[in-house]
């Protein structure tokens, strides 16, 4: 099992930057920070842009991985989003880990668009992350599709593609299959419940479809990242729920998880001492 932690991008780059450091020292295979122009869970913060951020964390860590959890086409062009791509895989040696999903309010609604159907969004989305592809791994790219258009797009550095996995994010069937035919790793969030038995519950349901469609698919293996931030219980409110958590995590089949870096509020509050006793035992020792 691999553990990764969440870092909120609702501070300064001077308050920032230590936990990007400790994180690394702390032993944690992966760091990541959320995509938005708005996040509901803090709407009136501070918020900090991802890619320029992961950049900067890029230039003071060496090993650790560095995720955008998750990129959107709420206001994202694949084609433009390639040039950022391309640039942040080459300032971090190729640790960008590309969570990529269909994105959520209210980013959806802060440019002005068309209001669209949960079924447009996936299909936006889909449309997304294949031209997206194209632009990473092709040269003099043209695109007409139902969302987006791209017209002799260029690779700034060569192909990059094999460089950038794609994290594809999904809770619903359709989405998880999506990622099982077309993604380089699966993340899921789990749906919305009041327990911690009926999230995991809705959880196992989803690696059912992965795993049927993977099926599907003879010798294919995929990645398998739980955010347990999304869970409705921190996983950080002590060592033994964080090691249940993993455990049952564990068990699903899921080869990463992701837990938040504790803070003093809402959302995600939690003692700081928690994420220290757990990563001075070391990660590797949960069950």
């Amino acid at each position: 099992m691999r553990h990764g932690i969440c870092i909120l991008p609702d501070l300064t780059w001077e308050q920032s930057r230590p936990r990007w450091i400790l994180a690394e020292e702390m032993g944690f295979d992966h760091a990541w920070t959320y995509d938005h122009l708005v996040w509901g869970g803090l709407p009136d913060s501070l918020w900090s842009a991802c890619v320029p951020l992961l950049s900067a964390a890029a230039v003071v860590t060496k090993t650790i991985g560095l995720g955008a959890f998750v990129v959107s086409p709420n206001f994202r062009h694949p084609a433009a989003f390639s040039r950022e791509v391309e640039t942040l895989a080459d300032i971090s040696d190729g640790r960008f880990l590309l969570g990529l999903g269909v994105g959520g309010t209210p980013d959806d609604a802060v440019l002005g668009q068309p209001e669209l159907t949960v079924g447009q969004r996936v299909d936006r989305f889909q449309e997304f992350v294949g031209l997206l592809g194209r632009t990473l791994s092709e040269d003099h790219i043209d695109a007409d599709g139902p969302y987006f258009r791209a017209r002799d797009m260029r690779l700034g550095r060569g192909p990059v593609r094999d460089r950038v996995p794609f994290l594809l994010a999904g809770n619903g069937p359709r989405s998880v299959r999506f990622a099982a035919r077309h993604g380089d790793a699966w993340v899921t969030t789990g749906q919305g419940t009041e327990s911690l038995d009926e999230w995991f519950a809705s959880v196992a349901r989803a690696v059912a479809v992965l795993d049927e469609e993977l099926g599907r698919q003879p010798g294919r293996r995929i990645d398998r990242y739980l955010s347990l931030e999304a869970a409705p219980r921190n996983p950080l409110e002590s060592v033994d729920l964080f090691d249940d958590m993993v455990g049952r995590a564990d068990e699903l089949g899921f080869t990463d998880v992701i837990v938040p870096w504790p803070r003093d509020t809402e959302p995600y509050r939690a003692s700081m001492d928690v994420l220290v006793a757990i990563a001075a035992r070391g990660l590797g020792r949960t069950p």
